[in-house]
């Protein structure tokens, strides 16, 4: 009688492990909604930078400066299976300086080898496409990049939420709601399988 999706509950995501990969320009509501969402879940969260561990990465607030949030780990100390998920927050500049740090974009492409959920909204999308994730995908994303997007090899559709996979993206900080509810999903249906964690490498 449709029963069946209770069977995984809000419980199956304590203790998951989700990445926020981002760098100064972020959009600051676009990490402090969801991280603020998941931690409020039981998820813990880990925001990780090209920077070194303790320095700050400056927030913006649109076009604004906003609040610094201080980086607990090293991109270079990083481990992909260390998490769960990866999260790429928007602002302009921020993926614009990750779309250029190959190590990012290898951060970012080895969650897609895995087969972890990536979580992308507004500008995060962008890196994608250095990391070969976007082609003959369907996304979503801030509107300014969809030509970016299409021009990758994506279908690109005006979206508050796309799920293609375990391809999550969403457009502006007005769908920062349905896009944490997909990611939240997409770590439930982790905690289900959890069992088999699969071939290591």
């Amino acid at each position: 009688m449709g029963d069946e999706v209770d069977l995984v509950s809000e419980d199956d995501v304590l203790g998951k492990r989700v990445a926020v990969l981002m760098t100064d320009g972020v959009e600051q509501v676009e990490y402090t909604g969801p991280r603020t969402f998941l931690e409020g879940k039981g998820v813990r969260v880990t925001l990780i930078s090209p920077k070194a561990a303790g320095e700050e990465v400056q927030g913006m607030n649109h076009d604004q400066p906003g609040d610094r949030f201080r980086v607990e780990l090293s991109l270079s100390q990083a481990k992909v299976s260390d998490y769960d998920a990866l999260l790429l927050p928007g602002g302009e500049e921020n993926p614009k300086k990750l779309r250029q740090i190959p190590e990012a974009i290898a951060f970012i492409k080895a969650f897609d080898d895995a087969d972890k959920p990536i979580a992308a909204i507004c500008h995060g999308p962008w890196p994608l496409i250095e990391a070969g994730i976007a082609e003959s995908k369907h996304l979503t994303s801030y509107p300014a990049i969809q030509d970016d997007l299409k021009a990758a090899g994506a279908e690109w559709t005006d979206d508050e939420v796309v799920v293609d996979g375990k391809l999550i993206t969403s457009r502006k900080p007005d769908d920062i709601p349905a896009f944490n509810d997909a990611l939240m999903k997409e770590l439930m249906v982790i905690q289900q399988a959890g069992a088999d964690p699969g071939p290591t490498s």
